[in-house]
């Protein structure tokens, strides 16, 4: 019963509350005044009130299908839109109006009476400008008074997003110079298949024959004269994994651009590491990831902003999100103390390979090293192919 009554009153839209007020309250001191013209304007809000209900009547029973192409752009590219009505119903729809908010933005259009299937369909574009998120809808249709004193809102659609991903920059292969284990990081256990050659031991019953090494067996007869076997053993490896943390801070930024370079320097390393088959994990204050779909992090990165947990408690959380990180990239800019990269770097094991990353447009790009970690000055985005290229040599 009070869900039925708060739906009514949603009915009722702010002016229709203005109109109902401001008539009630003209015949009330009409009523004490014997004002004539304020009971003639009270009358008058009422009657308008009246004729508005009729545009209530009736059902809106109709099918919205939203449709962005592509959902996953570049900031500055366009993504094409648009929206299909049909009406479910078995007689005539009556003329309603279609929004669909994008962003701060809303796209209003008017749907006219369509015959029972009948299709409507509006199409419009989004234009990008930055990176982030754009929620685009729910499609809703209103119907109610030209005056907008009733409307009856349907919401036939959810809440769907453009993703907005900043300018990569192209790099060589994370492979080339900065790990040596294309196919893994070698693990000390020992396994019986994997692609990491460790030794050879005395064939036992049970073991693969694929496995045997003939040559050697060979070799071991020949100079012992005993019938022995030598099989093949093998450690196991792990698929080598990129992680990228990027300080979330404000305060550690010199211009709130700086923040925007980092999301593309922290994308392009994401993508390169994507194509060179690593798993790769993301952390940026509250928005993280961590697979071998590359979406992830991008997604991440779109979603990516700034907010107050800072370098250090990111890459604590990234060595716990990504243990098995064997490439490590800290992200921070020129105001963040440099001791906060080197607490973030410490969260991880010293067999894993970190570099600093420093944007800083108002210096030079260059590589020091500082406590052992490599640290990269980023002048521009464009250099971070290079600087990586320098810092390995």
């Amino acid at each position: 019963m009070r869900q039925r009554l708060n739906d009514a009153l949603e009915v009722i839209k702010p002016i229709g509350w203005l109109i109902l007020g401001l008539g009630l309250g003209a015949l009330l001191v009409a009523s004490v005044t014997l004002w004539r013209e304020l009971a003639v304007l009270g009358c008058a809000c009422l009657a308008l009130l009246v004729l508005a209900l009729p545009f209530l009547v009736g059902r809106t029973s109709v099918s919205v299908d939203l449709r962005l192409q592509p959902e996953r752009v570049a900031a500055g590219e366009s993504v094409a839109a648009g929206v299909i009505v049909v009406n479910r119903a078995s007689s005539r729809l009556v003329p309603t109006t279609l929004e669909v908010p994008v962003g701060s933005a809303i796209h209003r259009y008017g749907i006219s009476s369509l015959a029972p299937s009948a299709t409507h369909e509006e199409s419009f574009t989004i234009r990008t400008e930055r990176r982030g998120v754009i929620p685009v809808g729910p499609a809703m249709t209103r119907r109610g008074d030209p005056v907008g004193i009733f409307s009856r809102d349907v919401v036939w659609t959810p809440v769907r997003e453009v993703l907005v991903r900043p300018h990569l920059v192209p790099m060589e292969s994370l492979g080339a110079g900065l790990l040596r284990d294309l196919e893994g990081v070698s693990t000390d256990a020992v396994s019986q298949s994997d692609l990491a050659f460790h030794a050879l031991r005395e064939y036992v019953p049970g073991d693969d024959l694929r496995h045997i090494h003939w040559r050697s067996s060979a070799k071991v007869m020949a100079s012992t004269g005993e019938s022995s076997l030598l099989v093949r053993q093998y450690l196991d490896t792990r698929r080598s994994h990129a992680t990228i943390v990027v300080d979330d801070r404000l305060s550690a930024w010199a211009d709130p651009e700086d923040f925007e370079t980092a999301m593309a320097v922290a994308a392009s390393i994401a993508v390169r590491a994507v194509l060179d088959e690593f798993d790769v994990s993301f952390v940026c204050g509250a928005s993280a990831s961590s697979g071998s779909d590359g979406h992830l992090a991008l997604d991440a990165v779109c979603r990516a902003e700034t907010g107050e947990r800072g370098l250090v408690e990111s890459g604590r959380q990234a060595s716990m999100l990504a243990p098995d990180t064997s490439l490590a990239f800290f992200v921070s800019g020129s105001e963040a103390p440099f001791t906060d990269l080197l607490r973030s770097a410490a969260a991880f094991p010293p067999e894993v390979r970190r570099f600093a990353i420093v944007v800083d447009p108002a210096g030079n790009s260059r590589v020091t090293e500082t406590g052992g970690l490599p640290v990269l000055h980023l002048a521009a985005k464009e250099d971070l192919g290079g600087l990586l290229r320098w810092s390995v040599r």
